[in-house]
């Protein structure tokens, strides 16, 4: 039974993020700013991030430069705990999709907050993770190239305890993955890997039940591979409307049950337990009850979403409206990110120019969101009316009709649609808490 949801409007307390991901490696406490670094203030020298708290900065100060990325501190720890729990509360794990922010110090604090593994996207990212201290990485993506099968034995090899995880989903990927072992001696590992099944018009997987158990098959009787698992990916068919997305994760789960247990029967399955994945960030309440088909051995159901750690002011936001029906109460994800820039013009009426523009903020879903506005000392909501109608590389362009109009010189807190394509924009970010101090700082590797 799920447990009651918390609220939006619920501010968590939370004890500073520094503190749990505080570590002398590069990658989690390394050297932040200097020349070229956007953001940073321009006076300062570069600094550890485990300095910056104490240097007392403060956004809306005018401490430092814009556009600011910036993640507030108590939404994020809240959406951690948030979809921890109900990942517990479902009986599933997370494996939270690290393509989402690319970054160390995000890594950690997920795995910190309950998180089984993280998930990426290729094996450059997954090396990230590795030298972040990741024990469990599960790539959703096919590797086949040898000079991927290369680096993937190596850091097998150079992490021991570690374990990595890639996708197949036909026989020519296995052939090259034969192919490389042979060429490499009979000392080189047995992958684990997991079979994907897949969607008629979509990205990546066996499209028919026949394909994917002869697949398993032919990856049992490998000496490169040892079948642990099925992976699926639904998120990009997802329509927020309940009764399409509730027969398309049906469907698309069941297959994934059907050939577990044919697997299953045929003894295919090498592995002490079984992972069953599946899950991006816009249903995944409709997928995590069906990722434990009933098996002979244990199953660990992982859900990937990624999105929720910073969640989002558009695109997520609606489908979470959604979701609260069909939960039958509030979540508890709040946006964490924005992106503040300052009016740097009104140059007729109705129109006023922010300093960021597409190098800075999400515009692949839809434009940037305005949510905050500083003004006469205080962070108030920006107006419902105003609206971004575009960017250029440098520039957005704020409408705003009848509504109060923006000063030149006033700040605006833009809110993001998806989050993924702003955090590749940043090579740090502030956190900062209620009042906008810089508390701690996140850097990302894409």
């Amino acid at each position: 039974m799920m447990r009651e949801c918390a609220h939006s409007g619920i501010r968590f307390a939370a004890k500073p993020i520094a503190l749990w991901f505080m570590n002398e490696s590069g990658f989690l406490d390394p050297l932040i700013g200097g020349p070229g670094t956007k953001g940073w203030p321009h006076q300062a020298s570069p600094l550890r991030r485990s300095a910056i708290a104490a240097q007392r900065w403060n956004l809306l100060r005018g401490d430092l430069p814009l556009p600011l990325a910036v993640i507030q501190r108590d939404a994020l720890a809240g959406n951690l705990r948030w979809l921890q729990q109900f990942a517990r509360d479902q009986g599933v794990d997370l494996a939270p999709h690290g393509k989402t922010t690319m970054s160390p110090q995000l890594f950690a604090a997920q795995l910190n907050a309950g998180a089984w593994g993280i998930t990426f996207a290729n094996l450059t990212q997954a090396r990230v993770g590795l030298a972040s201290g990741v024990r469990r990485c599960l790539i959703a993506n096919q590797l086949a190239a040898a000079v991927d099968l290369d680096a993937l034995a190596a850091l097998l090899k150079q992490h021991d305890g570690a374990r990595v995880w890639f996708l197949v989903d036909s026989q020519a990927q296995l052939d090259l993955i034969d192919a490389w072992q042979r060429g490499r001696g009979d000392d080189m590992p047995a992958f684990e890997v997991l079979l994907e099944v897949g969607l008629a018009g979509g990205r990546t997987g066996c499209r028919s039940a026949e394909q994917a158990l002869a697949l398993a098959r032919q990856l049992h009787a490998s000496r490169a591979t040892r079948l642990a698992g099925i992976e699926c990916y639904e998120g990009l068919w997802a329509t927020g409307r309940s009764a399409e997305d509730e027969a398309l994760v049906q469907g698309l789960l069941q297959r994934v049950a059907e050939l577990a247990q044919a697997c299953d029967r045929e003894q295919l399955f090498e592995c002490d337990e079984v992972l069953v994945s599946a899950g991006g960030s816009s249903i995944f309440d409709l997928v995590a009850p069906r990722l434990k088909p009933a098996l002979s051995r244990p199953v660990r159901g992982l859900l990937r979403s990624g999105c929720y750690v910073t969640h989002d002011h558009g695109s997520y936001r609606r489908y979470m409206a959604v979701m609260d029906t069909r939960l039958g109460c509030g979540h508890g994800l709040q946006a964490a990110l924005q992106v503040w820039a300052m009016v740097q013009s009104v140059p007729e009426q109705g129109l006023a120019i922010l300093s960021a523009g597409k190098r800075d903020v999400s515009y692949d879903i839809e434009m940037p969101i305005p949510a905050s506005w500083f003004r006469r000392g205080a962070v108030v909501p920006a107006p419902a009316e105003w609206k971004v109608s575009a960017m250029n590389d440098q520039h957005a362009y704020l409408r705003f009709g009848a509504a109060e109009a923006p000063r030149v010189g006033e700040l605006v807190g833009l809110g993001i649609s998806h989050p993924c394509t702003t955090f590749d924009k940043w090579r740090w970010m502030a956190v900062v808490d209620e009042a906008y101090d810089v508390v701690d700082a996140i850097v990302t590797l894409f």
